[in-house]
């Protein structure tokens, strides 16, 4: 893992700082909607992140769609073919990334009509959610969070990776979900978020993160 130097900092101004950045972030191919990423293991709780920066956007006047990628999942007939703890299928294989091309990036593309779909199966049900799909105005950022995000080339003009150091992963990962761990190793050697994301914060003790942004 490379070093990376990290200030300290609250998880409130984290967000207002974020959010700050955001306002003035250009998509790279030109069209209307930037696309940001929050990456990180389930454990680092990137969603929460995405949440708070998603309120400062609010409170500046600038709308924004959160996006899980557990909204995208694979039916499981797919995603569990070869078992229920097959590493290989977790890595490259559980979320619809297809769908997601479709449903959400291509929208957003300049021309696109702004027409997100915010998710598609329910891994409960195993049923799709047949939910409606939502208008993000021009201007609209999307602000999409899921982990191994970073490795699958999706248009992201702007990345947060939140990191956990391996015990920190482990400690914090409910221990029935413990054979999705040699997936984050993987991820952590062959994209290497820590270094490719724009901005980095780890969250190893939650009540005190640290970045580098």
């Amino acid at each position: 893992m490379a070093t990376v130097r990290l200030e300290a900092i609250t998880w409130d101004r984290l967000g207002v700082l974020l959010a700050e950045r955001l306002l003035d972030l250009k998509p790279a191919d030109g069209g209307p909607w930037p696309r940001v990423a929050f990456d990180g293991a389930p454990a680092a709780r990137p969603g929460d992140l995405a949440e708070r920066v998603a309120e400062e956007l609010r409170v500046r006047g600038r709308p924004s769609l959160v996006l899980g990628t557990e909204g995208f999942l694979r039916p499981a007939s797919l995603r569990l073919e070869h078992g229920r703890r097959d590493v290989e299928s977790y890595y490259s294989g559980w979320f619809d990334t297809a769908a997601l091309w479709r449903e959400v990036f291509g929208p957003l593309e300049p021309g696109g009509d702004g027409r997100v779909l915010p998710d598609l199966w329910d891994p409960a049900t195993d049923r799709a959610t047949r939910s409606s799909y939502v208008r993000l105005p021009p201007g609209g950022l999307l602000l999409m969070h899921g982990p191994l995000l970073l490795s699958h080339w999706f248009p992201f003009d702007l990345s947060v990776h939140v990191l956990l150091s391996p015990g920190a992963l482990r400690r914090r990962t409910p221990e029935s979900d413990h054979w999705t761990l040699p997936a984050f190793e993987r991820y952590a050697d062959e994209t290497d978020p820590v270094t490719t994301a724009d901005v980095l914060v780890r969250a190893d003790d939650p009540r005190h993160p640290a970045w580098s942004g």
